[in-house]
């Protein structure tokens, strides 16, 4: 590729997504969980700004405050579709954050599977969705379903994915101020590892439950305060591990006027679900 061919900085959605419940149905032997979720993707969502480079470098100049670029999962993800492809090229790398680190909201998985989506088209690696969620895998279990772009009801780690078409509902979503890592939840010993598995009519008769929110709550007690502030104006739930909680609500303007009266101290979103995420809108897969 000639220095005349290689685009300009290129911009890219890298949607979240909420936990409507989380199931801990067992341990594996590799160390991680058996789940059972159904995955909501939303419209909030961080920008990726990628350049391609002809010298085969990676780098991130831009990023999230505390994370290095070799920690960050865009990084990670750009050097494993190199090594996958044998890819000559490389990337600039620019992540524009507002999807809160440590919430559960998924921000870190959406970044990477949108660098190798991306740079599997912009490089001309071809190598497919299945291959692109296979390396996904590897660098976190939330990646494959931000890979293949639509909500859905997983199982496994995560990655064994149905997908699921939800109604367009809207939500208010809490950062009560706390990042709380996924690893310190999952291996508490009072981390409920047992749950019965349901079916996806059982789950829209129930409700579910997450099974990390009483875990959270006793080690966070910002999240125990937003959850309890929250529950006084809808039905709250903690995402994923938090340390987000979000409430369902029935229209954009009660998302709106639940979220005008959350507390200075937290930050509030008000979010859209989707059933196809914007990058696969706009790759066109």
């Amino acid at each position: 590729m000639s220095s005349t061919q290689i685009p300009a900085e290129t911009l890219w959605p890298a949607p979240a997504k909420l936990n409507l419940f989380l199931h801990v149905t067992g341990r594996r032997p590799d160390g991680f969980h058996d789940l059972q979720t159904l995955f909501q993707l939303i419209d909030l969502a961080d920008t990726i700004g990628i350049t391609v480079r002809e010298d085969g470098l990676i780098e991130r100049p831009g990023g999230p405050a505390g994370v290095t670029p070799e920690e960050d999962l865009t990084v990670r993800a750009a050097r494993a579709l190199q090594a996958a492809s044998g890819a000559r090229l490389g990337a600039t790398l620019r992540v524009v954050k507002r999807i809160p680190m440590g919430g559960g909201l998924g921000g870190g998985s959406s970044d990477a599977a949108t660098v190798l989506l991306v740079l599997d088209r912009l490089w001309g690696c071809g190598l497919g969705i299945e291959r692109l969620a296979e390396l996904g895998l590897a660098l976190g279990s939330d990646v494959p379903v931000f890979v293949r772009g639509t909500s859905a009801w997983g199982s496994g780690r995560g990655e064994a994915l149905v997908p699921v078409e939800l109604p367009q509902w809207h939500y208010v979503i809490v950062h009560p101020g706390v990042a709380v890592p996924t690893a310190r939840v999952f291996q508490a010993p009072e981390l409920t590892r047992n749950t019965p598995l349901i079916t996806i009519r059982a789950f829209f008769g129930s409700g579910g439950r997450n099974d990390c929110e009483p875990v959270v709550r006793a080690m966070y007690p910002e999240v125990a305060d937003a959850l309890d502030w929250l529950s006084r104006h809808a039905p709250a739930r903690l995402t994923g591990t938090g340390s987000c909680i979000f409430a369902r609500c029935a229209s954009a303007a009660e998302a709106e006027r639940i979220a005008a009266r959350v507390p200075d101290s937290w930050r509030s979103f008000v979010a859209r679900g989707l059933n196809v995420s914007p990058l696969r809108e706009k790759l066109q897969f």
